[in-house]
């Protein structure tokens, strides 16, 4: 939870709040009473709303949502993942036991605490250079056990830079896995994520790649690896919407910002490590 949250009160003009969305780069904000009680959110949607009408003038009174769904400050993780599924929104107001505002949580703060949950794991600075120049290469970066690369069970050499083939070596590892018996679902999973890190490594990287699969009594093991550019923020990258592809990529319908985040999605547990000009290894685990 955000407890330094942003909030307007119903005499400020939609314009005056969209002039706030953009200074703190948020897309939605709580409206207050003088006791700070939520009785309102107006989000950007509302704005583009106000935008297409003309009506950036008027009061927030006016076109902000009202009977705000709120979270309490008693309520548990597991609470707010609940209202995040049920209702869709992007953020939720926290209010106390009098209904007055005490912060604000979104979907980013509830990943990062699943991820922290989950064991997801980032490794800063001062980690990811004592990792990279010890043997990790030849570790599993989930299990810190051994791993037997030439024992992989599926390999793919990611050699090319043709953003278009991005998804080959995805699309034979499923075709591999389907052969394997293994379940149709678990392989969409495990297709969908190579995809996303295949094609990570063909639009960033600037090197060729690699793709491991290791095939364990209780799960599916997919490493990807490469030597190129690598990360300069993790943290950054986890964001979905965050994207460093260049616009020809874009254009391409690729680089949306949604690589990391939909590796984290579809798969159970994951490791990413990197360094600026040391590359990348992502590993994943897809339990059955």
């Amino acid at each position: 939870m955000t407890k330094d949250v942003t909030f307007v009160r119903l005499n400020k003009t939609v314009a005056q709040v969209k002039e706030i969305l953009r200074l703190k780069r948020i897309s939605g904000v709580p409206v207050v009473d003088d006791e700070n009680h939520v009785i309102g959110i107006l989000s950007i949607e509302d704005i583009i709303k106000c935008l297409e009408s003309g009506k950036l003038t008027d009061k927030v009174s006016e076109h902000m949502t009202r009977n705000v769904i709120c979270l309490t400050s008693e309520m548990t993780l597991q609470d707010a993942i609940k209202h995040f599924d049920r209702y869709r929104y992007g953020r939720f107001p926290v209010v106390d036991g009098q209904g007055r505002l005490v912060g604000i949580v979104t979907k980013n703060d509830i990943l990062a605490a699943v991820a922290t949950k989950l064991g997801l794991l980032y490794l800063h600075d001062e980690r990811r250079k004592e990792v990279l120049d010890s043997d990790i290469l030849s570790r599993s970066l989930i299990t810190g056990k051994e791993i037997d690369k030439k024992g992989a069970d599926f390999y793919f050499k990611i050699d090319y830079f043709d953003v278009n083939l991005a998804g080959v070596g995805a699309a034979q590892l499923k075709k591999f896995l389907l052969k394997r018996g293994i379940d149709e679902s678990l392989v969409r999973r495990i297709a969908v994520a190579a995809y996303e890190a295949e094609a990570n490594v063909v639009i960033h990287s600037g090197s060729e790649g690699e793709m491991y699969c290791f095939i364990r009594d209780d799960g599916i093991i997919v490493r990807i690896e490469d030597t190129g550019k690598g990360i300069e923020s993790i943290e950054l990258a986890m964001r979905e919407g965050y994207s460093t592809a260049p616009d020809y990529v874009r254009e391409l319908g690729f680089g949306a910002g949604m690589g990391l985040p939909n590796m984290k999605r579809f798969s159970d547990k994951m490791v990413v490590l990197s360094e600026k000009n040391k590359g990348v290894i992502v590993e994943m685990v897809f339990y059955k």
